[in-house]
């Protein structure tokens, strides 16, 4: 029996060893694996919230863009700076001013034509929106609402506006100073 008693003993003692060397394998695992699993995760985080803000600067940035200029230089301005809604300033030639407006053809609102209350940026007397367009701004103040009212040029690009009348109600949101 004490050989019997000494191989289960030596066989108790082997599967304790075992036990701990799986222990001593999974705690070496744990204390690595978990802080680069959260490495990870924190990274993956940090580029989906990048990716989903600059899809969304871009979209609000194309319907900044979307708008009734010939040529798309100048029509908005990243001054960093905000403006002025001050009733007793006048928009004057050179002034980057904040607008909205929606436009119409033939009492038809068309693509391109509405910031949706998104707002752009203009410089007046940059040329970068159809002629006469800015020109009609000059003297109006923060918070007024015009009647612009705008013929497309011949060759404008899009076939449905090429030599149209257009009417736009403009907003001017407020001046950059």
């Amino acid at each position: 029996m004490k050989k019997e008693n000494r191989k289960l003993a030596q066989e108790r003692r082997a599967k304790e060893r075992r036990k701990k060397e799986r222990r001593r394998k999974l705690k070496k695992v744990l204390l690595i694996g978990i802080p680069i699993l959260a490495v990870v995760i924190l990274a993956a985080a940090i580029i989906i919230s990048a990716m989903s803000s600059s899809g969304d600067s871009e979209s609000s940035e194309d319907q900044a863009t979307e708008d009734t200029s010939s040529n798309d230089t100048g029509d908005t301005t990243d001054t960093g700076a905000s403006y002025s809604t001050d009733t007793a300033l006048t928009v004057e030639d050179g002034d980057t001013v904040n607008i909205d407006y929606v436009g119409t053809v033939d009492g038809e609102e068309f693509s391109g034509g509405n910031t949706n209350g998104a707002g752009t940026d203009l410089v007046i007397g940059s040329g970068s929106y159809i002629d006469d367009f800015e020109e009609q701004l000059i003297g109006a103040h923060p918070g007024d609402t015009l009647v612009v009212t705008v013929t497309f040029p011949e060759d404008y690009g899009v076939e449905e506006l090429n030599g149209k009348e257009a009417i736009f109600t403009v907003t001017i949101n407020g001046i950059y100073e």
